[in-house]
């Protein structure tokens, strides 16, 4: 490895969040039987007319300015020809010469906390194709049109990265930045964010690009950096051995773990582009993107240093909450209920976040609102380990309560369970002093100087009263009724 310099550029292709289709009304519905959500225009009838869909121009425009990228006022939509089952038409409706979005780069973080800018050539749009499915044919492919016509975006990188790690690191923020502006759902499951991985290497040192390969439509970070390693070690085994590589496009096949040939790489020669007949030139105004820019929401970098310099926390923290929108609402919302950033931060990043990892989920929009535990209730057991009601250790079991559904209000459970935290010193007195009776030696020891042994004596009380104690308290009461 260490003679072969990597070179990676990605397409990735981002499922606009449109209710329909790009050049009809057609619903973009996830899920619906096969075949019944498209319509004569997304099949290419005769005598059929496509209509621009204006919204996916505003996601466009959103994406260019998060990046820094020019946002050309006059963009227009090119055929690209060629024939493939999923693609009833014969061709598809792209940008060629003239997209939306050109240039911009994007900062990312690598895991040895450097910082790499990847710079970002252009982002078209086009319509999507449909799919093709193997698995109940035996032997046979059906087609399902229902993605024909689904607004796409199109981000082309640079060939700026140089690992699989960068790849990933990219692709997550790219992910990141679609979810934050709305652009896109992100949901990889279901196909609205797929990376086309274009890998080539070269000897050490060398500035000629080596012949290209491109891995289609992989749609996982982990199935990418798998894809990407298994296309870089496959190359050199051919190029150390004498062969030479193929320009071609490849599938991933996570079952194998490996990249196998689909067909010969086209060029644009290959697809006869040129003006989409049916389409005039799109028009837009400084005015118009200046709209779309007061519409963006706080992007992922302004949430970040916000949470850092409102809430006091520190950078990496920050970075776990603001992960997506959706944590970062609930965490705020959790942080004003409870009346603590720093106690919500240290609970949603460990307690919430461990808890769904355990139950793998992931901190979507869908995900957040469909679990037990709200930001309100989680920010009410908050309030109550601050005001003294309730211990942090019995706020655990509340939590669990209210993760699994058993409860809905920290406050009922906590009056009907009898969790109340014991703060009355009349009550933990006596408790406290038949611990240090029966415990001679260590409360000789303590007296001697070993103050640590403060913890024994707490946890000994602790487990006297069910761990109801007001720990602070238990602790000064030790110290006081042993220097007694």
């Amino acid at each position: 490895m260490q003679d072969w310099e990597i070179v990676i550029g990605l397409e990735i292709h981002t499922q606009l969040k449109t209710k329909s289709k790009i050049f009809s009304g057609a619903s973009t519905d996830f899920g619906a039987a096969p075949n019944t959500q498209a319509c004569a225009i997304d099949l290419g009838f005769p005598g059929v007319l496509p209509t621009v869909n204006t919204r996916v121009y505003e996601k466009a425009v959103a994406f260019g300015l998060a990046i820094g990228a020019t946002i050309n006022l006059t963009s227009v939509f090119d055929r690209k020809n060629y024939f493939y089952p999923d693609s009833p038409k014969g061709y598809q409706i792209t940008q060629l010469e003239t997209p939306i979005v050109v240039g911009g780069s994007v900062d990312i973080i690598l895991k040895d906390g450097s910082v790499k800018t990847i710079q970002v050539t252009r982002a078209h749009l086009e319509e999507d194709a449909g799919k093709s499915m193997h698995e109940d044919y035996h032997g046979k492919t059906g087609i399902d049109l229902n993605r024909a016509g689904t607004p796409l975006l199109e981000i082309v990188s640079e060939p700026d990265m140089r690992s699989a790690e960068e790849a990933v690191a990219y692709a997550r923020y790219i992910h990141q930045l679609v979810t934050y502006l709305g652009v896109s759902d992100g949901d990889m499951s279901q196909g609205s964010l797929r990376c086309d991985a274009n890998v080539s290497i070269r000897p050490m040192g060398t500035e000629a690009m080596g012949t290209r390969t491109e891995t289609k439509n992989v749609n996982s970070f982990r199935f990418l950096e798998r894809a990407i390693n298994h296309e870089v070690e496959r190359q050199i085994a051919v190029l150390e051995s004498g062969g030479r590589i193929r320009q071609e496009t490849r599938l991933y096949d996570s079952d194998k773990d490996e990249t196998r040939p689909m067909r010969s790489k086209e060029t644009a020669t290959d697809y006869r582009y040129f003006p989409e007949p049916d389409l005039l030139p799109i028009h837009i105004t400084q005015d118009y993107i200046e709209t779309v820019r007061q519409q963006m929401p706080e992007l992922p970098e302004a949430k970040i240093q916000r949470f850092v310099r409102d809430y006091d926390l520190n950078e990496a923290d920050a970075e776990v909450l603001a992960s997506t929108v959706a944590l970062a609402d609930y965490f705020e919302t959790v942080a004003r209920v409870g009346g603590d950033a720093k106690l919500a931060a240290n609970w949603v990043r460990v307690e919430l976040l461990g808890q769904m990892n355990r139950d793998s989920l992931t901190p979507s929009a869908e995900s957040l609102s469909a679990i037990s535990l709200s930001a309100n209730a989680l920010g009410m057991l908050l309030a109550r380990i601050k005001d003294g009601t309730i211990s942090g250790k019995i706020a655990k079991t509340v939590f669990a309560a209210l993760w699994h559904g058993e409860a809905t209000d920290p406050d009922t459970y906590i009056a009907t369970q009898g969790l109340t935290q014991v703060s009355n010193s009349n009550e933990l007195i006596p408790i406290v002093d038949s611990v240090i009776e029966n415990n001679p030696q260590q409360a000789a020891q303590y007296r001697e100087g070993k103050t640590k042994l403060i913890g024994f004596f707490v946890g000994q009380v602790m487990r006297q009263t069910a761990g109801k104690a007001n720990p602070q308290q238990v602790s000064d009461l030790v110290q006081q009724r042993l220097l007694d």
